[in-house]
């Protein structure tokens, strides 16, 4: 399993003025569900941050997320590690498949993967 990037989950009541500001900086919006916003650089497109007003599929709003080329062994793993999954694994209609997990501060980690053909 490797790790395809690390994004900043970031909440937020703004996220219109957000997507101006970082636009600024050279980041485009490259995903928009209306609660949850991705901003990324064209020239770098790993580089990305996230704002949400809040996680409307799940219990919490995570506080990263980490993609995966495998989020069905990243799972196994975890749990097998005693791990404290805070929502389980499961397909979203936007397209990824992820499960919430917590690490050993606290936070909550939003672990996610796209299936095959997707970016």
């Amino acid at each position: 399993m490797s790790v395809r990037r690390v994004v900043p989950d970031l909440r937020s009541t703004a996220l219109e003025e957000n997507r101006a500001f970082y636009g600024l900086l050279g980041l485009e919006e490259v995903m928009n569900q209306g609660w949850v916003m991705t901003l990324a650089s064209p020239a770098n497109p790993t580089a990305q941050l996230t704002f949400l007003t809040a996680d409307r599929t799940a219990p919490v709003t995570p506080d990263l997320s980490i993609e995966v080329d495998d989020v069905d062994a990243a799972y196994a793993t975890l749990r097998a590690a005693g791990a404290v999954i805070v929502r389980p694994l499961a397909d979203e209609e936007w397209g990824v498949r992820r499960f919430f997990v917590r690490d050993p501060d606290g936070r909550v980690v939003n672990v996610l993967g796209h299936p095959v053909g997707r970016p």
